[in-house]
């Protein structure tokens, strides 16, 4: 974070320097677009500062784009996405490698599913083909401490992380009315 800061501070001096330096306006058509570019650079940086200061949580994604209607939808976790953030959580999703298929009738892989989310690609993982999501999800979940969003109850996988038991880790959702409800 300090290098785009300096950056973009050098670029305000030079764009400062060309506007009141006598003739030296030719300098503009170096200062604008660095300093363009480093405050881009340093508004990314800043935000990935503020994105690991806050708590995370995993969406059962497989889970929640069913939310709506019993149907998979894209929308339905982007606004669980949104509603999550707005709460004060960085979201992370992960999927069955069908994801895609139930989604938009082919596979999808982690760029193009985090780009139709909004996510940052390393937010978002697709287990390989053949292998169920939920203990990659559950052992994230317990390698990092956080919760997970879902409505699945994991019965199959109870003896193997009995934390899903303990209140307060699994966070349950829906909608009532047209209206998502999350159980924060």
């Amino acid at each position: 974070m300090i290098a785009p800061l300096v950056l973009l501070l050098l670029s305000v001096a030079g764009l400062l320097c060309a506007l009141l330096i006598p003739g030296a306006t030719d300098w503009l058509l170096l200062a604008v677009p660095s300093a363009l570019a480093s405050l881009i650079l340093w508004l990314k940086a800043l935000g990935r500062v503020v994105a690991a200061e806050l708590p995370w949580v995993i969406l059962d994604g497989s889970n929640v784009m069913h939310w709506r209607d019993d149907t998979p939808q894209i929308e339905t976790l982007r606004e669980v996405i949104v509603a999550l953030e707005r709460a004060g959580f960085a979201p992370g999703v992960v999927f069955d490698a069908n994801a895609g298929y139930k989604l938009v009738g082919h596979y999808l892989d982690n760029r193009k599913l985090a780009a139709a989310l909004g996510l940052p690609e390393g937010r978002v993982m697709i287990v390989p083909r053949g292998e169920p999501a939920d203990p990659t999800l559950l052992a994230a979940a317990r390698d990092h401490g956080v919760r997970i969003v879902t409505n699945d109850k994991f019965r199959d996988w109870a003896d193997s992380f009995p934390e899903i038991a303990t209140a307060g880790t699994l966070i349950r959702g829906g909608y009532r009315g047209g209206q998502l409800w999350l159980d924060l």
